[in-house]
This record gives C-alpha cells, sequence and structure tokens, in this order.
C-alpha cells in the first residue's frame, strides 16, 4: 500500500517553503479494473519506481523530468510499502495553485523560466495494515452470494465486488481458508437440494424427471460460483496439487450426498432400467431424459458400478428370455433377422443415451444371449438344446411337440442366400464361423451322397452334381463373402462325396462329356458348350480315380473321331487342352495322339488316290476312307471275324499293297467293327442314302454293350496293377530296405488312384513271388530289394 500523495499550495505573497505528509491508510489491490486518480494518483505511481523530479513552466505547464537524481530511485525501491513527496519550493510550487496559475496567465510580459527544482522521496518505516474483521466481512459478503445462488435469490452485490473481494483475500494469502468456507457452504445446500428428493413421487418419470432438474440447477450454480471464485481456481488451487477445482469439489460433494440418499441414488437407477425396458418392449421413452441422467452418472464418476453393471445384467436377463421364446416360436429366419434388430438397437442406444464404453459389453451381452446359446438350435433347431436351456433358466417345458427341423438345411435347400447372408454376418460377431463351416460341410456330404450313391439316379448324376455346385457357389459368393475357408470346406466335401463311388462317377463324368461334344447336339452354342466344359472340368478335378476317366473318355473319342461323330473338332482339342493344363502332357500324351493319327490319315487318303494302284486297280462305283491308328494310342478293340463283298475286299487289299510298299516294316490290322458306311440306293420313288455301320445295326455301334464296358474297367484294374508294381519297385530301389507300413505310406503318396491297403499287399506278395523282393529274415515286416 501506499500513501496519497499531497502537496501544499503556497499563496503568492508567500515563498516559504511548506509540507504536509498525510497518515498511511489501506487501499485496495489493484485489479483489473483500476481507476485513476487524477494528477496526483499518475504522480504517485511514478513515484513508487523513481525519484522524480517537477518544474512548472508558465508557457509548457506541469513537467516531469525522469533524467535527474537517479540516485534516489535506489533509495526509493528498498521498501514501496509508503513513501512522502517533498517537494522544493520555487515558483513551480506556486503556480500549482490555482491563483497561481490565473496570475501567470494574466500577466502581460513572459517570466522567464526557473531552473527546475527536485523532488525528494522519503520512505516511512511503518507498514500498513489491514482493517479489522477484513477476512470475516470479506466472506460475509461472499456467503450471501453463494446462498443466493442456491436459493435462487437476487443478490445485493454487483459481480464486480465479488470478484475483487476473492481476489483480495487470495492476495493476503486467505485463499485456502476460503476455499474450505466455500466447500463448507456447498456441502450444506448440496445435502439439502438432494434430501428433498426422499420421498418425492412415486410416478418413476416424474421423479428422474426431478433428479434431473436438481442436477441441472447444481450445474449451474457450481458453474456461477466457479466464475466469482475463478481467481482461487488460478492460484491456490492450481498451487496446492492436493486440492480439487472448485467444480471437481462440487462434484465429489454431489457424489457423496447422492450415496448417502441411497433411496434417491436407488430408486433413480431402478427407473432408467425400466425406461429402457419399456423401450425394449415399444413403448416411447423421453430419451432426452435419460441421456442426461447418464451423462450425470458419468460426470459423478458412478456410471460403471452404480449403472452399467445392474444394465448388463438386467440386459443378459431380458435377451436370455427372449431368446429362448423367440427360438420356440419363430423359424430360423425370422430369429435370425429378430437378433439382428436387437443388436442395431443396442448399437443405437450407445449412440443416443449411454456412455460409449458401454457399446462393447453391451452388445456382447446381447450376442451371447441370442446368438451364442442358441448356434446349435439355428443350425440343426435340436430342441434338446432348447429344453436345456430352458431348464437352466427355470422355464417350464411341457407341452413341446415340434419336430425335428435343420434350420440351416432349410436355408440351403432354398438358395435363401439373403438369410445365409445374415447368418453368417450374425455367426462372425461371435466367432461361430466354425460351426457354420462344419454345418455347410456336413450338409453338402449328406445332399451329394443322396445324388452319388443312389444308382437309379446315375443318368442325371452330373446334371445333379453341376446344378448343386452352381448352387453352392452362388452362395459362397453371395452369403459368405468369399470366404477362402469356405472355400476350401466345399471342395473338400465335394471330393469326399464323388469318390464315394471309386469308379462311377468318374465314368459317368467322361460319358457326360461325349454326350455334349457328339454329333446332333443342336441347340447348343459354342460358348456355351465351352462353358459346360469347363463346369464339368471342377467336377474332374474332384475325381481320385483319373485313370479310369481317361479310359472311357479315351473309347468315346475314338469313337467320335473314327465314325465322324464329333459335333465340333475345335471343342474336343479346347477339352484336350483343358485337360493337359490340368493334369500335365502324360495325360493327354494318348489322345493328342489320336489326332494326330486322323490328320496323318487324310494325307495317306489323298496320297492313295493319287497312287498308280488305286487309278489301275480299284473297282469301280466304290469308295472307300481307311483310319491308320497307332496302336499305343488307341483303346484295344478285339478282332472280329466277317464276310464283306468281294469289292471291298479287293479294295482292302489294294490299300495294304499301298501303304506296305510305301511304310515298310509295318503291319496292318483291319478293324472292321469300327467301320461304317453309306448306301446309295434307287427305288421306284427316288434315290435313298443309308448310314450303316459295317455290320448294319449303326445305333448298336454307337451304344456301349455290357461287354465293352466291362472290357474298359479291366483295362483300368490291369494298368493300376501295373503302376502299384512299378512304383513299389521304384521305392524300394531308392529305399534298399523298407518296413511294411513305411512301404504302404510312400505308395499312397505317390499312386494318383484310391486303392486299398489289402491290394496293396497281394501287388507286394506278387512281387515276392516274382523274386523283386523278400523279407527280411530277422523281421517278416522288413522287406529287402533284390537287385
Amino acid at each position: 500500500s501506499v500513501t496519497p500523495l499531497s502537496m501544499s499550495q503556497p499563496s503568492n505573497n508567500n515563498r516559504k517553503r511548506s509540507s504536509t505528509s498525510s497518515s498511511s491508510s489501506y487501499t485496495s489491490p489493484p485489479s483489473s479494473t483500476t481507476t485513476t486518480g487524477g494528477p496526483h494518483f499518475s504522480l504517485m505511481k511514478k513515484a513508487k519506481s523513481q525519484a522524480v523530479s517537477c518544474s512548472f513552466d508558465n508557457k509548457n505547464g506541469f513537467q516531469l523530468d525522469n533524467n535527474n537524481n537517479n540516485n534516489n530511485i535506489n533509495s526509493a525501491s528498498q521498501d514501496p510499502s509508503s513513501m512522502i513527496v517533498d517537494p522544493t519550493e520555487n515558483d513551480a510550487v506556486r503556480a500549482s495553485s490555482a491563483g497561481g496559475f490565473t496570475a501567470n496567465l494574466g500577466r502581460k510580459k513572459a517570466t522567464p523560466p526557473q531552473p527546475a527544482k527536485k523532488l525528494v522521496i522519503k520512505l516511512l518505516k511503518a507498514k500498513p495494515t489491514l482493517p479489522t474483521n477484513f477476512e470475516e466481512n470479506t466472506w460475509a459478503v461472499l456467503k450471501t452470494a453463494i446462498s443466493s445462488i442456491f436459493l435462487k435469490q437476487p443478490d445485493p452485490c454487483d459481480l464486480e465486488k465479488l470478484y475483487q473481494a476473492v481476489n483480495d483475500l487470495c492476495l493476503h494469502k486467505m485463499g485456502g481458508s476460503l476455499y474450505q468456507r466455500i466447500e463448507k457452504e456447498c456441502e450444506s445446500h448440496i445435502s439439502s437440494a438432494l434430501q428433498s428428493l426422499v420421498g418425492q413421487s412415486e410416478d418413476l418419470v416424474v421423479f428422474l424427471s426431478l433428479v434431473h432438474k436438481t442436477w441441472q440447477d447444481f450445474c449451474d450454480q457450481m458453474l456461477m460460483i466457479r466464475g466469482i471464485a475463478l481467481y482461487l481456481d488460478r492460484t491456490y488451487v492450481k498451487q496446492t496439487p492436493s486440492v480439487r477445482s472448485l467444480w471437481d469439489m462440487g462434484l465429489q460433494l454431489f457424489r457423496k450426498h447422492l450415496s448417502l440418499a441411497s433411496e434417491v441414488e436407488h430408486k433413480t437407477v431402478f427407473g432408467l432400467l425400466k425406461m429402457i425396458e419399456s423401450e425394449r418392449l415399444g413403448e416411447a421413452v423421453d430419451r432426452t431424459l435419460l441421456s442426461h441422467l447418464l451423462k450425470m452418472f458419468t460426470a459423478l464418476g458412478i456410471y460403471p458400478e452404480s449403472f452399467e453393471k445392474p444394465f448388463l445384467e438386467c440386459t443378459s436377463e431380458f435377451y436370455a428370455a427372449e431368446g429362448v421364446k423367440y427360438m420356440q416360436h419363430s423359424d430360423v429366419p425370422d430369429y435370425l433377422k429378430h437378433v439382428e434388430v436387437r443388436l442395431h438397437e443396442e448399437h443405437d442406444r450407445c449412440l443416443l443415451y449411454l456412455d460409449a464404453s458401454t457399446r462393447k459389453p453391451l452388445v456382447a451381452t446381447a450376442e451371447r444371449q441370442l446368438l451364442e446359446l442358441h448356434i446349435t438350435a439355428i443350425l440343426d433347431k435340436a430342441w434338446i438344446l432348447l429344453i436345456f436351456i430352458f431348464k437352466f433358466h427355470n422355464i417350464n417345458t411341457i407341452g413341446f411337440s415340434q419336430p425335428l427341423t435343420s434350420g440351416f438345411t432349410m436355408l440351403m435347400d432354398g438358395n435363401r442366400t439373403q438369410d445365409l447372408r445374415r447368418m453368417y454376418t450374425l455367426f462372425s460377431r461371435v466367432n461361430a464361423l466354425e460351426s457354420l463351416r462344419h454345418a455347410l460341410s456336413s450338409y453338402i456330404r449328406k445332399t451329394g451322397q443322396g445324388i452319388v450313391t443312389d444308382e437309379e439316379k446315375d443318368k442325371d448324376m452330373v446334371y445333379s452334381l453341376l446344378e448343386f455346385k452352381a448352387s453352392l457357389d452362388k452362395i459362397w459368393e453371395e452369403s459368405f463373402s468369399k470366404n477362402d475357408v469356405f472355400c476350401n470346406t466345399i471342395k473338400e466335401a465335394f471330393e469326399h462325396l464323388i469318390n464315394l463311388r471309386q469308379n462311377r462317377p468318374a465314368e459317368l463324368i467322361a460319358k457326360f462329356l461325349d454326350e455334349k461334344l457328339r454329333a446332333g447336339n443342336k441347340g447348343t452354342s459354342e460358348e456355351e458348350l465351352e462353358g459346360t466344359l469347363d463346369k464339368v472340368l471342377v467336377l474332374f478335378r474332384f475325381i481320385q480315380g483319373k485313370d479310369v476317366f481317361e479310359a472311357f473318355y479315351k473309347k468315346d473319342l475314338a469313337k467320335r473321331l473314327l465314325l465322324g461323330k464329333s459335333a465340333s473338332i475345335d471343342a474336343e482339342k479346347s477339352m484336350i487342352s483343358k485337360l493337359k493344363t490340368e493334369c500335365g502332357s502324360q495325360f493327354t500324351n494318348k489322345l493328342e495322339g489320336m489326332f494326330k493319327d486322323i490328320e496323318l490319315s487324310k494325307e495317306i487318303n489323298e496320297s492313295f488316290k493319287q497312287s498308280s494302284q488305286a487309278r489301275t486297280k480299284l473297282p469301280s462305283g466304290i469308295e472307300m476312307s481307311v483310319h491308320v491308328l497307332t496302336t499305343g494310342y488307341w483303346p484295344t478293340y478285339p478282332p472280329m471275324d466277317v464276310r464283306l463283298p468281294h469289292e471291298l475286299n479287293v479294295y482292302q487289299d489294294i490299300f495294304k499293297e499301298f501303304y506296305l510298299s510305301k511304310y515298310s516294316g509295318r503291319r496292318l490290322m483291319w478293324q472292321n467293327s469300327l467301320g461304317h458306311c453309306v448306301l446309295k440306293a434307287e427305288f421306284a420313288k427316288g434315290k435313298k442314302e443309308l448310314a450303316v455301320s459295317l455290320f448294319q445295326v449303326n445305333a448298336i455301334q454307337l451304344k456301349e454293350t455290357v461287354e465293352e464296358n466291362a472290357s474298359t474297367t479291366e483295362r483300368v484294374f490291369q494298368d493300376r496293377q501295373y503302376q502299384v508294381d512299378a512304383a513299389i519297385v521304384r521305392i524300394m530301389k531308392t529305399r534298399k530296405m523298407l518296413s511294411h507300413t513305411l512301404l504302404i505310406t510312400e505308395l499312397f503318396q505317390q499312386l494318383k488312384f484310391p486303392i486299398k491297403p489289402v491290394d496293396l499287399k497281394k501287388r507286394i506278395e506278387s512281387l515276392i513271388d516274382r523274386e523283386y523282393l523278400e523279407r527280411d529274415k530277422s523281421n517278416p515286416q522288413i522287406y529287402n530289394y533284390l537287385a
């Protein structure tokens, strides 16, 4: 504090020096709203920092000289609490009075400027003291204001004085006491406000509205109090780590007295839970009220324990009962739709009024009660599991008579891709895709078994398998999000069912291709035929006995080529190219050789027609085209004796003479069973062309006989024996000595067709008899290779 500056005003007639000194008195500390006190106050503020000298000039008026007597600054700064300004006697002092100014202004002649006189500043030894009862009186003003805020009454004191009062107390080191007084006063009013809620309306919505009103009032009141005592928050609270801010202090008090008023807290939580339950049951509720009250719980720091925990328990109980009820009365698609809606509702609930931290446990609780506990029931509609769940929740199970049905099978059979996609999405949320994958595998095996093993349906097996595979692919793309694991499941299941009958599916697939590639398959474009070949190739990949397919495909291809019944040579070559890409060149080597023979035969026939034998020896009226076949490429055909017309025997002999003369060292064997003829006949009503076999029953020639089928199967069996023998010798030649178990294991890895261990054992015994192998003398389960 400083003493006000006072200067005497001497009269014009008296130049004696005079000075006065006022007694020390208290003034308020500077604040953001400082007022000035005219020239005296300005001079006082200047005196606080430096010694000054002043002079008066009739022309220029009052001046300050900051350059003189700098030595006085040090003495003035030793104790700035009080000081006396003692101006010396000079013309400037006399001019400071009103009379002096008037006299000077009235003169006609200008007065020469006088030398400036120094101002001497002397410090006082006594320090100012605070007024009596300063703290109590200041707090009384603040207390009245705080009470008025809580009671919603007008306060006569303006805000500027309240701010100044807080600042004064803090500046004089009274912030701790002020904080405690404010805390005590707030606690009294907060406790009273919460106690007033005890025993209020039984209507839960009305009661919750009262709680919300109390909370809103509290927030508004604490914000006003904090605004008044902002200087306290910024000084004392900030400098004292163990002390809460005024806002946090108010929250702690509200939390404390809410827990003391346990009836209010419990009734509030119960009301919130009832409102949410009512909303789940389809009733309209005040979501704004819910949001405000739950934000109150969050602000107070009691949300997790006081609300979230009982809320999740109620949610679990609600959906446990609802899940059992809906599974009893709804089919699988409707139940999945209901679950999807419920999960969306809970997610929206978190966005609208629940705390964000509740979303994860809330959705997990709903998923567990509506999905996890019903996975098996959803897939299999297994009411045994439902009865167990009913008993677990103490629900009466008497009167259940609904039959066992497979919900998953129903969706798959109906190709209900949307419902299956919903099932996939929901199951992925609870990590239950493995159960769905097992259900898919089981469905494919069970459904496919009916297609493959029913011999009465062999004619339509390939068509049925193609349609079944197409439906699975569509479901995989549209419902199972092209999941690679599900794709592998489909492949594994298809491979299992196609090989339930070792040879028959491979044979039927080859015959299906023969039907598609044979001439007369009208109404099919090249693009459609190519698409069909690609689809059949998918089934071909699942066949383990590809040698069976190769044998039947080669037999049918030979007939198409030799009898001229192929629909398209380009399609034939395209299919062989696909098989080559799939299985390698070794698999298609013989098939490609058949096409080379056909092309070479065309050249031979052209050369024969130009030969001298053909020009001079051939009988007239007959044309013959010969296919020269390489024995290793084509199927083996049994020789058949036939008596041909003389003209044909002559034709064959002439061609044989030509061929052997051109290709020495070769032997020709005529396969008349594969020959065909076109007889041109002239009847009374016109000419006719008869297309017949060389034996005359063309339909029988094209149709596969039982003997021919058995012969093809037998050849495959013989070829497999050769392959097994070769594999055994190859393995033993490398290993020299091997146990029976390891030898069988190696064979299963190398052989590309299915075979039983018993058959392998027979081939091993055969090689022992033929002295390729021998049993070890010390252990008969070990085989030695004989070089």
